[in-house]
């Protein structure tokens, strides 16, 4: 659900809700990109660094153009608000 702005616009808020167990594929943002887990937990790996484990409250800074993969390894769903600095976009790692 997008809270604030529009999608194809900069600064732009959304909620995300991911099903327990789900693997989001490897991936990257043109935008930097704020979280904060509002339900679940959720693993996030970026590229270089070391996998972090997000609880409920936890916030998170993604850089933008870096690589990443995250887990829903609750059983109940992740619930994710994100706020993204520019448009709302995500392109897929070829690996």
């Amino acid at each position: 659900a997008v809270l604030h702005g529009e999608m194809s616009v900069p600064n732009t808020d959304v909620v995300f809700q991911f099903d327990g167990g789900l693997d989001l594929p490897n991936h990257w943002h043109n935008s930097a990109e704020r979280m904060i887990l509002l339900a679940g937990e959720l693993e996030v790996t970026y590229e270089g660094e070391e996998k972090k484990t997000m609880k409920t409250g936890n916030y998170a800074f993604g850089p933008a153009t870096k690589p990443h993969t995250a887990k829903c390894v609750s059983k109940n769903p992740c619930v994710v608000f994100v706020g993204f600095v520019e448009p709302v976009d995500a392109f897929a790692v070829q690996d």
